[in-house]
């Protein structure tokens, strides 16, 4: 039986992370593993990335849309054939179909990892244990071709990303990721609770 995929990414640190953050990082690479977290996010988007929303969901990016309380299912699967980390995000918006936002995962070196999502870009990033919570923080934008990672100088662009998860009990998390512009701000923002469910 392998580690989970996430105990090397988070290091020392694994033992220190609470038992809900422990289950929603449980799945092992090489594996048929499949994990699910349902909740509720409220989202908020604003200029540019509304201009554009049609592009990113050609691109399978983060749904452009402005909603609370939307209902939304997540899976963590593995692969057999790779250590890659599946996150598939539903969102079921009250007036469209659901929104799938799919991305996979791959740690990189430490804990530094690449969130690739359609036409192999992927947003470069490491995750941390701090101050009792799980922090994702932005390196920047690649494309990921040939098992290599191409920076792209997008930040400036696309904006920057960031995300917490603060353990809420033993099976429930709140976590809020938000996107911050250089010149417009937070250009985009969804935040809400998770309980894991099987």
């Amino acid at each position: 039986m392998s580690e989970p995929t996430f105990k090397s990414i988070f290091g020392e640190n694994w033992k220190n992370l609470p038992p809900v953050m422990v289950k929603h990082y449980a799945n092992r690479p090489y594996s048929n593993d499949t994990h699910k977290v349902t909740g509720v996010l409220d989202v908020s988007c604003k200029a540019p990335l509304q201009w554009i929303a049609p592009l990113m969901k050609l691109l399978g990016q983060i749904p452009a849309q402005n909603e609370k309380d939307v209902p939304v299912e997540v899976l963590f699967q593995s692969e057999e054939t790779s250590a890659a980390f599946h996150f598939v995000r539903t969102f079921n918006f009250k007036k469209d179909a659901p929104y799938i936002f799919h991305s996979r995962m791959l740690q990189t070196q430490g804990n530094e990892v690449i969130e690739i999502m359609r036409f192999h870009l992927c947003w470069r990033l490491t995750y941390h244990w701090e101050n009792d919570r799980v922090i994702l923080k932005h390196k920047g934008y690649g494309l990921y071709l040939w098992d290599k990672v191409i920076p792209l100088p997008l930040t400036m662009i696309l904006g920057k990303g960031y995300a917490e998860e603060v353990a809420v009990n033993d099976t429930t998390f709140d976590m809020f990721t938000h996107i911050t512009h250089p010149l417009w701000g937070k250009i985009y923002e969804y935040r809400g609770r998770f309980e894991v469910v099987e």
